[in-house]
């Protein structure tokens, strides 16, 4: 396993980072291969939510009957539903990584814990002041789409389908989701770097430098209204309550995932799980960089990419400072 000689992480892996981008040119049919059958022919994040995606449409939410009118009794379910949803998943793996330990450092990229008597966070305690905000805040933001998705889609405001009226569309929309997802996050959050929205609303969110389960969902309630507005999609495009639910627990559930501070999980010894991208956690230590994720080659093709080198750390240091002396 990589290591930093220089002791900026306690883990990282090979440097500089690659292109895993589905977009990168020229295509190679293998490597189109590879990903489709590591994200959706075996045990995936995507494969996982997409699961309980339909499982919790299946039994638990209010079917779209009962979603004509808006009445406390549906909506309050929806939002209960979500809080056990959010705190079973970061929860979860704050319980085995950060309590139990269940992998030691094995894969962590930072090997400090996170912060504690430390006065920029509520309670002095990172942990508990992300809890808040991804609970208290994120929570309430998520349940607000989909209730308003679901009372349009309820109510023929929006196109809708069926796995047996267009099958091809239905599945179409499952893979592409983490795409559009991909793409609406990297603009939005260029949007949140600019200095006024950053400085009001987006420094919330990266207070947490060392992040954790219950860091993903860490946000500024405006920030939570900007990040959910990928939802809005499900408006235009003729989709089904199983992807408005699949897309949301992508961006709530998915985000403790991937900002569990590993890179996988271990069973065994042997990766069995992608969690945490080194690709991200670089924008938490550094700021002005990846604003994306490795899905959408944004990045890449506008200059915001760091790989992991000194060098680029260089070059995000210098875009920051250029940014805030204006």
């Amino acid at each position: 396993m990589p290591t930093d000689p220089k002791g900026q992480w306690n883990y990282h892996p090979d440097l500089p980072l690659q292109d895993p981008s589905i977009f990168r040119w020229p295509p190679n049919a293998g490597f189109l291969a590879r990903w489709f059958w590591k994200n959706w022919l075996s045990l995936s994040e995507r494969v996982m939510l997409l699961l309980i995606a339909i499982a919790a449409w299946t039994w638990l939410y209010p079917s779209l009957e009962a979603s004509k009118t808006l009445a406390i009794g549906w909506i309050a379910q929806t939002y209960l539903i979500n809080l056990a949803l959010m705190f079973g998943a970061a929860g979860g793996l704050h319980w085995y990584f950060y309590m139990r330990n269940g992998q030691g450092l094995t894969l962590k990229f930072d090997a400090r814990d996170q912060a504690r008597n430390n006065r920029a966070f509520r309670f002095s305690d990172q942990v508990k002041d992300n809890m808040f905000f991804t609970m208290v805040s994120g929570v309430a933001v998520w349940t607000l789409f989909q209730v308003a998705t679901l009372w349009l889609m309820a109510n023929g405001y929006v196109p809708t389908i069926t796995l047996g009226s267009n099958p091809v569309q239905f599945i179409a929309l499952i893979i592409l989701m983490p795409v559009w997802s991909a793409f609406h996050f990297y603009w939005a959050h260029r949007v949140l770097h600019q200095p006024f929205m950053y400085t009001r609303f987006h420094t919330l969110h990266h207070r947490s430098i060392n992040i954790g389960p219950w860091s993903g969902m860490s946000m500024h309630p405006v920030e939570h209204l900007l990040y959910f507005t990928t939802i809005c999609i499900h408006w235009l495009v003729a989709s089904h309550p199983i992807h408005v639910i699949y897309h949301l627990l992508y961006q709530g559930p998915g985000a403790a995932m991937t900002h569990t501070g590993y890179e996988d999980l271990l069973v065994r010894d042997k990766r069995r799980l992608a969690l945490g991208t080194f690709y991200h956690t670089l924008h938490h230590r550094f700021f002005e960089c990846n604003y994306g994720n490795q899905e959408m080659p944004w990045d890449r093709w506008f200059g915001t990419f760091h790989d992991g080198s000194d060098e680029a750390t260089t070059v995000t240091r210098a875009r920051k400072k250029r940014m805030y002396s204006k």
